[in-house]
């Protein structure tokens, strides 16, 4: 375990009360770069990333996208035509993603959750889809157990993730990324996030692949290259610490 972890910020709200506090504040703003990041070059990435990884791409797929926000992955697939719905803890981002939807006259569905606790029934969806969720989980190992469980079998999870909170605070001010113009209340939150859950800790995504064979996934599969595709520029979607996919098949 890093040092960083012996200087803890505990805050007085429980783990899921202070992250859901901390994205409801960030929803509005979380949703405008969404809603730019589709107008983007990032579209076209993040699509032919996604359907380089999907089979039966010929037919409607149900689709589950976990930790939706404001619905940036939903948005792609449905227009894709497979039938998407989109989950988050967050009221405030659910709102933001069906006034996207609404705007762009997407099909997909979206509803509040919580995404270590789903209320689908087992082997619902063809594909699990999740975009910087995981690192927010106080329960990652529950999480991902639940969906393995919602997918059928021979499913496909793709979790993009990152650890992003690591190294905000010491960019320079030079580089441009995705929490530029974020508070200084809100990256310490940010920062606090990070510091107060386990999955913090980890060796990732070492740990990811390692929990999922556990869990009884047939194959695990990591990608650590995606970052360095999809952000390659310094620009208002820039993510500076390295995203990596988990491409799991039940």
């Amino acid at each position: 375990m890093n040092d960083t972890f012996n200087h803890i910020i505990h805050p007085k709200e429980d783990e899921k009360t202070f992250i859901t506090s901390y994205w409801s504040d960030r929803a509005h703003d979380f949703g405008a770069l969404r809603a730019k990041e589709l107008e983007s070059t990032k579209l076209k990435l993040w699509r032919d990333e996604l359907t380089s990884h999907i089979f039966d791409s010929d037919r409607s797929l149900k689709i589950l996208d976990i930790g939706c926000g404001a619905g940036f992955f939903s948005t792609i697939l449905s227009q894709l035509g497979h039938t998407v719905h989109g989950i988050d803890i967050t009221p405030n981002m659910i709102d933001e993603a069906n006034q996207l939807a609404d705007a762009l006259n997407c099909e997909a569905t979206f509803s509040v959750m919580d995404a270590e606790n789903l209320s689908f029934d087992a082997n619902t969806f063809d594909i699990v889809v999740a975009r910087n969720v995981t690192w927010n989980l106080p329960h990652p190992d529950k999480a991902y157990a639940e969906w393995l469980r919602v997918i059928r079998p021979g499913g496909l999870i793709l979790n993009y993730d990152a650890e992003h909170a690591r190294n905000h605070h010491e960019l320079p001010k030079s580089v441009h990324h995705a929490h530029e113009y974020v508070s200084d209340d809100l990256k310490e939150r940010c920062h606090t996030i990070y510091h107060m859950l386990k999955i913090s800790s980890f060796t990732r995504p070492q740990w990811d692949k390692e929990l999922l064979a556990k869990l009884g996934a047939s194959s695990v599969s990591i990608d650590p290259t995606v970052g360095l595709r999809i952000y390659s520029e310094e620009d208002e979607f820039y993510i500076p610490v390295p995203m990596f996919l988990v491409k799991v098949i039940k």
